[in-house]
């Protein structure tokens, strides 16, 4: 194909983009702190003629703050949720335990005391 559509001047890639190309998670998150960021500053920080009325603009200034703590609340509610409904691998302990017992007799055999 073409790298141009006709006559309309976008460009139409002729392969997708490689994994290293795409977007990372972290990525999609700093991208998206800096559009809120921005946002923010732009109307906490307005010249005094286009500022919002005093009770939005109180409201607006520590909202930073309110955020992170709402985010730091959900990050350990997620993290004890998901230490709650962990779930044992009892095969693969067994599993383990035989491979350490292996490697233990391995260990005798060539000399090494415990």
């Amino acid at each position: 194909g073409r790298g141009l559509a006709a006559g309309r001047g976008s460009v139409r890639l002729s392969r997708p983009l490689s994994p290293q190309a795409a977007m990372t998670k972290l990525g999609q998150w700093l991208c998206g702190l800096a559009l809120l960021g921005s946002a923010w500053a732009a109307l906490a920080l307005a010249p005094p003629g286009l500022r919002p009325p005093a009770p939005y603009r109180q409201a607006l200034l520590p909202l930073p703050v309110y955020l992170l703590v709402a985010f730091g609340c959900y990050s350990l509610a997620t993290v004890g949720y998901r230490l709650a409904t962990f779930n044992d691998c009892e095969e693969a302990a067994a599993e383990l335990q035989e491979h350490i017992g292996a490697a233990r007799a391995d260990l005798r055999r060539r000399g090494l005391r415990f």
